[in-house]
């Protein structure tokens, strides 16, 4: 590529760099304080919601990625354009298609960074996310140890510890079952031992008493206990093994296997190949954002009040895009057989992209002088 290649291209780069950080952060940010505000109400570590954050980041920077593109090319072509750099170059000869060189370069890097994305490692994290939501699920500590807070893991259930000492021991345990329609027992024990074995997690209450009412009765008998062996593992509700989803299986078997992992997840194939070929019409769409933002401010030519009305329609172009894409992607899960429509919207920008750009040769273009008639005075 020539110096000005390089050029144009390093800035975009720059400037991707940052507009993709601000992005980037803004919706990390709040993803991150909705999952800080979840996991920490059910008693999980910060490292957890750190985990949780960092296994969501690729599928933020996929969603951002293209817009990210859009905003460095539209404001390193108006600053190219307000330090008369593209008069200078559009002088020595180069012509629309010429300066959109490094623009499409810029597009297909992003297209290949967003295809390693899309195919990969969202995939890959979200299924990672899910196997640990389902994970933490039933994490009895998350669950039953906590200080000082009246926990009600399952129906019928109320749980207190008053604290929880270094060695792991909880003092001043209180349990309440009232789960048989029969009676209700309340246990109380000054300490307790949380302990793991085949059959299940198991409370070890020591130095405690046990009080059972008789619903029909109403009479109270009380045990003193020495220890006493308690099954929680029925206060840990973590639900049937959830089945796949369509968002982290492998591109290659949604495009060869569609009707079988249709009626594996329980979506349709529509559903199923609107997500097999949107992991392909996103890095077209990173390709194409920046193309559109360039060429409509190339197309406008230089003016002293600045380029304002064309960034407005850059802008509402690429939202038109995305109009289109959210129109054609409900009829694709509607009917898969109307897959290719999933394009459109890239076919759609690259052709307002090539149309501004021929409108800019044009425009550029110096008017042809006609020699003067026979005859006619000088």
């Amino acid at each position: 590529m020539q110096r000005f290649d390089r050029y144009v291209l390093s800035q975009l780069m720059v400037l991707f760099g940052f507009f993709a950080l601000v992005l980037v952060s803004v919706y990390w940010v709040n993803r991150a304080v909705i999952l800080f505000d979840r996991l920490v109400s059910d008693g999980h570590t910060a490292g957890v919601v750190l985990e949780f954050t960092a296994l969501s980041l690729p599928a933020v920077i996929a969603l951002v990625l293209p817009m990210a593109g859009f905003a460095a090319a539209v404001y390193v072509t108006n600053r190219l354009s307000g330090d008369s750099e593209l008069t200078v170059v559009k002088a020595t000869g180069f012509s629309p298609w010429r300066l959109a060189r490094p623009v499409l370069a810029f597009g297909l890097i992003l297209g290949l960074i967003l295809s390693i994305l899309t195919h990969v490692l969202v995939p890959k994290s979200i299924e990672q996310l899910r196997l640990r939501e389902q994970e933490i699920a039933g994490s009895i500590s998350a669950r039953l140890l906590r200080e000082g807070v009246f926990l009600h893991p399952t129906r019928g259930v109320t749980f207190y510890i008053r604290a929880i000492t270094t060695e792991g021991e909880l003092q001043d345990v209180f349990l309440t079952d009232a789960r048989q329609a029969d009676r209700e027992t309340t246990y109380t024990a000054e300490r307790a031992y949380l302990l793991r074995d085949d059959d299940g997690p198991k409370l070890v209450m020591l130095s405690g008493m046990a009080q059972t009412v008789d619903r029909e009765t109403g009479s109270l008998s009380t045990t003193n206990f020495a220890d006493l062996t308690y099954d929680i593992s029925g206060l840990i509700t973590t639900g049937p093994a959830k089945r796949r989803r369509v968002e982290y299986i492998g591109t290659p078997e949604l495009l060869m296997r569609t009707h079988q992992v249709a009626e594996e997840i329980g979506d349709t194939p529509g559903e199923v190949l609107e997500e097999a070929h949107m992991r392909f019409q996103l890095p077209l769409l990173a390709l194409i954002a920046p193309l559109i933002g360039f060429s409509t401010l190339i197309a406008g030519g230089f003016s002293r009040f600045g380029v304002t009305k064309q960034i407005v329609l850059a802008i509402f172009l690429l939202v038109l895009v995305k109009l289109v894409e959210s129109g054609v992607t409900g009829q694709v899960k509607d009917n898969g057989a109307l897959w290719p429509l999933i394009y459109l919207p890239s076919l759609f920008g690259a052709a307002i992209a090539t149309a501004f750009l021929w409108h800019a040769g044009r425009s550029g273009r110096p008017a042809r002088r006609h020699a003067p008639a026979e005859g006619t005075a000088a």
